[in-house]
C-alpha cells in the first residue's frame, strides 16, 4: 500500500496502537505516523474499573434472569468482594495504565506496575509502585493489561504467568489480543484458578466461533468486541486528535 502511494506525508491513525501500520516502512520514506495517543485512556481506564467491579462481586450482577424467573439466591451471591484494600497490577504504564491507576487509588486500591519502558522519572511512577512482572502476578488480585502489542510483549501472559497468579485472582486485557494467551486463560478459568476474566481484545478479530467456543460454559468470564476504547466521548476525541495531527504535518511541510 505504501508503494503504491508514494506522494503520502502523514498516516493518521484513528486510535492509539500502531501494531496495524508499519511504522518502520513509514519512516524509511519520511512519512510520519500519528496516533491519538491518550485520547481514549479515560473510557478504557473505566472499562477496566468497572470489570474488576463485576467479577470481583462473582455473579452477583450477572444473574438478573434468575430473580425475573422468582428466584431469591442472596446467600449465594453475596459472597463478593471489595475493591477497597485490594491490590490492582497494572502491566503498562503509559498513558491509559496511568489513568487506571489514578482511578484504582482513589477507590482506595494498593497499584503496584510493572513496565520496563517507562523511565524512572515518569510521574506515572508516583501513583503505582515499580515491580516486576513476576511480583505482580503473585501480589495482585486483579491484573488489567495496558501494554502495547509487538514481538516482546506477545504471549507475555501465558499459561506459565497465570499460574503465577493468586488463586481466584482476576485477568483483564483491554489492550490487544496476542498479549493474554486465550486458551491459557480459558483452561485458568475451568481450573478455578482464576477467579474471573474479562477480555475486549483478540488474537484475531473479528472473533470466530472456533475461538470462541473455548470459553462456552465459563459463567465468570466477559467477552466484549473491542469496545472498551470507544465511547461517543472517545471517538469525538481520537478523531479531532488524528485530524488536528494530520494538519500539523501537512502545514509544516507547506
Amino acid at each position: 500500500l505504501l508503494e503504491m502511494a508514494p506522494k503520502l506525508k502523514v498516516v493518521g491513525r484513528l486510535g492509539v496502537g500502531v501494531d496495524n501500520i508499519d511504522v518502520k516502512a513509514c519512516e524509511a520514506r519520511g512519512i510520519e505516523v500519528c496516533s491519538a495517543r491518550g485520547a481514549n485512556a479515560t473510557s478504557v481506564s473505566e472499562y477496566a474499573i468497572a470489570m474488576a467491579m463485576l467479577l470481583l462481586r462473582g455473579r452477583a450482577y450477572l444473574d438478573t434472569h434468575r430473580l425475573v424467573a422468582g428466584e431469591w439466591p442472596r446467600e449465594e451471591l453475596g459472597r463478593g468482594v471489595e475493591l477497597a484494600g485490594k491490590t490492582l497490577g497494572i502491566v503498562g504504564l503509559g498513558s491509559i495504565g496511568g489513568t487506571s491507576a489514578r482511578k484504582a487509588r482513589a477507590l482506595e486500591m494498593r497499584v503496584v506496575a510493572s513496565d520496563p519502558y517507562l523511565p524512572a522519572g515518569n510521574e506515572n511512577w508516583n501513583v503505582a509502585e515499580n515491580v516486576s512482572l513476576d511480583e505482580l502476578l503473585a501480589m495482585s488480585d486483579v491484573v488489567t493489561v495496558h501494554c502495547p502489542l509487538g514481538p516482546e510483549t506477545r504471549g507475555l501472559i501465558g499459561a506459565a504467568q497465570m499460574a503465577r497468579m493468586k488463586k481466584g485472582a482476576i485477568l483483564i486485557n483491554s489492550a490487544r489480543g496476542g498479549i493474554v494467551d486465550e486458551a491459557a486463560c480459558a483452561a485458568a478459568l475451568k481450573s478455578g484458578h482464576l477467579g474471573g476474566a474479562a477480555l475486549d481484545v483478540f488474537d484475531y478479530e473479528p472473533i470466530k466461533a472456533d475461538a470462541g467456543k473455548v470459553f462456552a460454559g465459563i459463567p465468570n468470564v466477559i467477552l466484549t468486541p473491542h469496545i472498551s476504547g470507544v465511547t461517543l466521548e472517545a471517538n469525538h476525541r481520537v478523531s479531532f486528535m488524528t485530524v488536528d495531527s494530520v494538519a500539523r504535518v501537512l502545514k509544516k511541510g507547506r
